[in-house]
């Protein structure tokens, strides 16, 4: 087990590292402690090819203009593009969207950036994905592992001169987020989020934003990878990519069961089945593919809660979480525009993601019991784990695929 680092350039006029975490096996992992942000994931296929699975950019400099330029009003690399990916990134506050950038908590209404049409996205336009972390190492006879630390204020999640008569979110919050390569070849996530507050409640809601190709990078789209995922149910949105009634659909006869593995673009075209809603759209019109939340079993447990494949590399993704939910994102908004870390542009579809998470938009369902609570009270702590791990399977590893 080995962690190297080497310097990045620099973001906000602090030093930025790449670390490399490796193991005896092959697989190595590349890190920065801007955004704590997955850079590559270098892992052995069938044939011992080192290949990497996570989609990214080349250089420090690639990632700033990409996350801020919701933030610089300065679209990059050209207008009418890609838009921010998160790429790799740690996301919070919290992760993926609410609705009209509005909460209620406690009697109090807070009011964040919409930075995602009337939403509030990943944080907003500064979330936690744009800040510089101050990195540490360690390594042990079976890991080696990069914690990252940071100290967000009360507020942030504001921009006021592009959210006007914003709040941000309550309660200053002590983060940190440790990754660990493990001599099996997983890539652990750690988090840790303590509210320093003693009087103000928030919400919390953390997950890494990688988007992995199993083929490999810029080796076109993921449609043939196949995917399982153990859930029963997943969360229609409406038009604003905000859940909507019924909420929890049954994933039976729908473009969204993947409880047996299968290929991720089977359905993703299929508009005749029904997705159990009854509006004038079908949800896969409104995302242009899959980017949903699906409602994950066993709760309460960390468990295995998806397995992918790419069938050509024999490459294999086992994902496991503590979390109630994992939002599954096909890259439906990349355009062609950005230049990946092999020099291949990225288009729609070529890569997925596994963002372990509570659900979308929770903070305006507090209280009701059908929705895990999202709420970190003063002097409280979130811990969470998620992790990948990979190998290789054959042709036919797909049947042999069971969830408990």
């Amino acid at each position: 087990m080995s962690i190297t680092s080497a310097p990045w350039g620099s973001a906000d006029g602090q030093d930025v590292s790449l670390f490399t975490l490796a193991n005896g096996s092959g697989m190595k992992v590349n890190i920065t402690n801007y955004g704590g942000i997955v850079q590559s994931i270098w892992v052995p296929g069938r044939d011992g090819t080192l290949t990497n699975v996570a989609l990214g950019f080349p250089t420090l400099s690639d990632y700033v203009d990409d996350f801020t330029q919701g933030f610089d009003q300065t679209p990059w690399p050209l207008p009418g593009g890609s838009g921010d990916t998160f790429f790799g990134g740690i996301i919070g506050r919290y992760a993926n969207r609410i609705a009209n950038a509005t909460f209620s908590l406690n009697g109090t209404t807070y009011k964040l950036d919409a930075n995602n049409g009337s939403n509030s996205l990943h944080g907003g336009y500064l979330g936690w994905n744009t800040v510089v972390w101050t990195p540490s190492t360690s390594t042990g006879q079976d890991s080696a592992s990069l914690t990252v630390t940071h100290q967000f204020p009360a507020g942030e999640g504001c921009v006021p001169s592009l959210s006007p008569g914003c709040t941000g979110f309550p309660a200053p919050v002590s983060a940190t987020v440790t990754y660990t390569v493990t001599a099996d070849n997983q890539l652990q996530i750690n988090y840790s989020a303590t509210n320093q507050s003693s009087t103000d409640a928030t919400v919390v809601n953390l997950t890494n934003h990688t988007y992995f190709n199993l083929a490999g990078e810029g080796n076109g789209t993921v449609y043939q990878q196949m995917l399982a995922l153990n859930s029963d149910a997943y969360t229609p949105v409406n038009t604003n990519l905000i859940p909507e009634p019924p909420y929890f659909v049954p994933v039976g006869g729908t473009p969204f069961d993947f409880r047996t593995m299968h290929a991720i673009g089977a359905m993703i075209r299929d508009t005749t089945l029904p997705d159990g809603t009854s509006g004038p759209y079908k949800q896969l019109q409104i995302t242009h593919g899959y980017d949903f939340n699906w409602v994950l079993n066993g709760f309460g447990s960390y468990r295995l809660v998806a397995v992918a494949q790419d069938p050509g590399t024999g490459i294999t993704l086992w994902a496991y979480t503590d979390q109630p939910g994992v939002q599954m994102y096909t890259g439906n908004f990349l355009v062609g525009d950005l230049i990946g870390t092999g020099g291949n542009a990225h288009r729609q579809g070529d890569g997925f993601t596994l963002e372990t998470q509570r659900y979308p938009d929770a903070p305006n369902h507090i209280g009701d019991p059908n929705w895990p609570s999202v709420v970190l009270n003063p002097g409280s702590t979130f811990t969470s784990t998620t992790s990948f791990k990979f190998g290789v399977e054959g042709p036919n590893f797909s049947n042999l695929v069971r969830f408990p």
